[in-house]
């Protein structure tokens, strides 16, 4: 017995229809009435790009000033950023920095790092669960930057988060400064 047109396109239909149901999964357990039956789920928290500090690009000019002068600004925002979803998600960022030179950075060239100064001030925003710390609340426990020291810490807390701050930088110009255009680094590093 041959099949009609329609026929054919009948079994196409239900043969297509069959094939794109999706399988249910099989019955994890069977449980007689009045007791419960548990099903385990489950699923994964990933993590981000790890721990990292994030600075100022290019040049931050402090502007100008005469010898015996203090120069203070901002150095502009200083980001550490804790993607590792840790239980103990705490970290320590250091600051550090080097003398300023100008021409051939002779010693009548060289403001030293002992005559520059840091102050982290609080933080400007933060996220995430936990404390987190100015290593220098304000001017009045700046740092000179000869030797690193803790520019911000978390000391609490678990699960991604960050905290942004805008340090200042305060330059004692020495009384025997020769005129020129100084340069120094001021590094920042996480852990």
């Amino acid at each position: 017995m041959g099949l009609s047109r329609f026929g054919v396109l009948g079994a196409g239909v239900v043969a297509a229809m069959v094939t794109g149901v999706t399988a249910r999964p099989a019955p994890a357990d069977t449980c007689p009435a009045s007791t419960t039956c548990d099903t385990t789920v489950q699923f994964a928290v990933t993590t981000g790009p790890g721990l990292a500090v994030t600075v100022p690009g290019g040049t931050v000019g402090l502007g100008t000033g005469a010898p015996g002068d203090q120069l203070s600004r901002h150095l502009g925002p200083i980001t550490v950023s804790d993607g590792r979803a840790a239980l103990d998600a705490t970290w320590v960022a250091t600051v550090s920095g080097t003398g300023f030179t100008t021409g051939g950075g002779s010693g009548a060239e060289t403001i030293p790092a002992g005559a520059i100064s840091y102050w982290s001030g609080p933080a400007t925003s933060t996220t995430g669960a936990g404390v987190f710390v100015p290593g220098q609340p304000d001017a009045a426990s700046a740092e000179h930057l000869y030797a690193p020291y803790t520019a911000f810490s978390k000391v609490s807390g678990a699960g991604s988060n960050s905290a942004t701050w805008d340090p200042t930088i305060v330059v004692d110009i020495p009384g025997d400064a020769v005129a020129g255009t100084y340069t120094g680094t001021i590094r920042h590093s996480v852990a």
